[in-house]
Parts: C-alpha cells; sequence; structure tokens
C-alpha cells in the first residue's frame, strides 16, 4: 500500500478533479504489475497496473492492492470493477473507501458480490491524506483551500504604498519562486483580490518550473481593473468575480454575483464548476476574510529576513498544528485547520 500511494503522487499536477490511485498487483509474493491514475479522462490506476502484467495467468491467483475504492460506475472510462471481475482477480485490498457519490462502497459491494475476498482500511490514514482535495470537495461542497503568503521578520506583508505603480516588494529569497510555482502548479486555481492586481501586476502563473499553470480567480467587485494588466493577456483561463455584469469574452469569464456573502457565493461558484483546490494569495484583506469566515484548509506562510518597520500586518491566524521549516534563509511555516 506504500507503493501504491508512492505511485499516486505521481499524478498530483495532471488528474484532477479526478482523485490520485496508485494501485500494485502481487503474485506469490512478488510484484507483477503496477500503475496510476496518470491524467484526467484517461485510464485508472487498475487498468494501468493491469495491463503491464506479461502474463494475465498470473491474475486468478494475486492480490490486487489499491489506495481508493475502486469506480463502479462509467464515467469517461468504464467501471475499474467489471476489470477486476473479468480477471478474476480474487483478493482485494483497499486504502480507503471513496466519498464520491456514484462510488462510495458500491465498488467494494459489487467485488464482493462477485466473490471477490476485499479487506479495506489499509494505511487509511495516509489514503486519506492522499486525497484530502478530493475528499474535501466532495464530503463540505467546495473547494480545498490553500492560504499562502510572504511576511517580514516584524510582520508585515506589503509597504504602504505612495503611488499607482504597480511593483512586488520581495520579503523572500528567489528561490522561493520555484517552490511557489510547484504549489500553483498542484491546484486547480489561484485567487487573489482587485487590490494585489493592482499594486503587484501579477501573472499569476507557472514559470520558473514545467507545470500546468491554475486558472486565475480575481475578486473586483466593481470589474474596473485596467486590461492593459498581466491577468488580462489571455494566456490562461481567467475569472473575474464582480457585481455587474456576465460576460464570457476569449480567455476571460466576469462572473456576477451579489457580495452579499461573498465566499459563499465564490466557493458555491466554484463548486458547481468543479473547481476542486485552490490558492489563495492575497492580499491581507482577502487572505483574513477567509481565516475569519473558518474557509480555510492550509495556510503557507514564508518568513524572509527582512524588516519593514511599517507597513500592511500580515494576516492574523492562530499558530496551531503546524510545523516550521527552513527554506534557504527563508522559514516556511505550514498549518492545518483542525477546526472546520
Amino acid at each position: 500500500m506504500n507503493r501504491c500511494i508512492e505511485l499516486a503522487q505521481k499524478g498530483l499536477k495532471s488528474v484532477a478533479p479526478n482523485p490520485l490511485v496508485g494501485c500494485v498487483i502481487v503474485s506469490e509474493g512478488k510484484i507483477i504489475g503496477e500503475g496510476y491514475h496518470m491524467k484526467y479522462g484517461e485510464a485508472h490506476a487498475e487498468v494501468n497496473a493491469i495491463n503491464q502484467v506479461k502474463n494475465k495467468e498470473l491474475l486468478i491467483k494475486s492480490t490486487l492492492y489499491v489506495s481508493l475504492e475502486p469506480c463502479a460506475h462509467f464515467g469517461k472510462t468504464p467501471p475499474c470493477t467489471n476489470l477486476i471481475i473479468e480477471h478474476k482477480i480474487p483478493h482485494v485490498v483497499i486504502g480507503c473507501i471513496d466519498p464520491f457519490a456514484k462510488v462510495a462502497g458500491k465498488g467494494i459491494e459489487k467485488l464482493k458480490a462477485s466473490g471477490v475476498k476485499v479487506k479495506v482500511g489499509i494505511l487509511e490514514k495516509e489514503a486519506l491524506e492522499l486525497n484530502r482535495r478530493f475528499f474535501t470537495f466532495h464530503e463540505k461542497k467546495r473547494p480545498y483551500i490553500i492560504l499562502k503568503w510572504a511576511q517580514t521578520l516584524d510582520g508585515f506583508i506589503d509597504v504602504i504604498r505612495k503611488d499607482d505603480l504597480p511593483s512586488i516588494n520581495w520579503i523572500t529569497a528567489a528561490q522561493t519562486k520555484q517552490l511557489t510555482d510547484t504549489w500553483r502548479s498542484e491546484e486547480m486555481a489561484i485567487l487573489v483580490g482587485k487590490n494585489t492586481v493592482l499594486n503587484d501586476n501579477p501573472n499569476l502563473t507557472v514559470r520558473t518550473i514545467l507545470g500546468k499553470s491554475p486558472i486565475r480567480l480575481i475578486i473586483d467587485k466593481e470589474n474596473k481593473l485596467p486590461k492593459e494588466l498581466n491577468v488580462f493577456d489571455n494566456s490562461q483561463q481567467t475569472v473575474i468575480f464582480n457585481s455587474k455584469v456576465n460576460l464570457d469574452a476569449d480567455n476571460v469569464q466576469c462572473v456576477k454575483i451579489s457580495f452579499d456573502d461573498t465566499l459563499k457565493e465564490l466557493l458555491s461558484w466554484l463548486y458547481q464548476n468543479n473547481i476542486q483546490s485552490v490558492l489563495v494569495e492575497g492580499g491581507a484583506y482577502t487572505l483574513q476574510q477567509f481565516i475569519d469566515e473558518n474557509f480555510w484548509d492550509e495556510a503557507r506562510i514564508y518568513t524572509g529576513e527582512t524588516y519593514f518597520n511599517n507597513g500592511v500586518k500580515s494576516p492574523s491566524i492562530k499558530m496551531e498544528n503546524f510545523q516550521r521549516d527552513a527554506y534557504g534563509n527563508d522559514q516556511i511555516t505550514l498549518l492545518e485547520n483542525k477546526n472546520d
């Protein structure tokens, strides 16, 4: 099962909104096939593992290990349970049950009804952690939310802006750009408020590593951001949440919401549009909204070797369930929300 989880992690940047799944097939103490879900819409882990088995006759005396319950429904691919049954695989060991309504125990029931011996809950904690985005999306009906910001040693996220010219006041070392791009590539969307776009003129894309850029989400109530800013370069799908207009042009979509309950409206739209995870990069006001309304699952905080002495205070968050590590000359604090 450890190997299943290791394999599954290889699909992190390419399978969403599907779950991460790894599969290993063992016969007489030897691994005869293994695979993982590599890309959304393509073959599932069980299919890839079975296809790797050269001598299919060995399957009738094998054990199939899989990190997540095999599917029992037709989606973009046929049910994996059917394939397991067709090959007469007698034993299946599963990390955890799939909460998706079309599966949710049905795969296990189907296997047992066909005479397959099934064992569930092996490395269950690790299997659940692996697909925390997928499970949060289906159980809480909202995306998995990761907050991220950089702060100075004296607790500021930005300087006080004295003019209208956009510029980035770097707090951390240049090497953190690659880690930030890695984090961006792992999530389906990235969200910022209007002021971050005006102040920094960011691209909000992945540029320093090979990886897919996330969907850009921007909160701009009055829908007045200048169209010459980088986020309007049409290089990546961009959604502007505003109170004025619904419009879909080129690669930019304007979505009208009432702003009566901004975050709930926004998260509801994201859920309805199958966006499973969001990296919230700020600024301070937007981040604090997510913290105050308890709409977050992880927080990732850079602390650079920098002092501003004055400026925009960093968000206020309870330092519980955290770990702190050095990253070059900077520090990274990782928090988990256990109160949601």
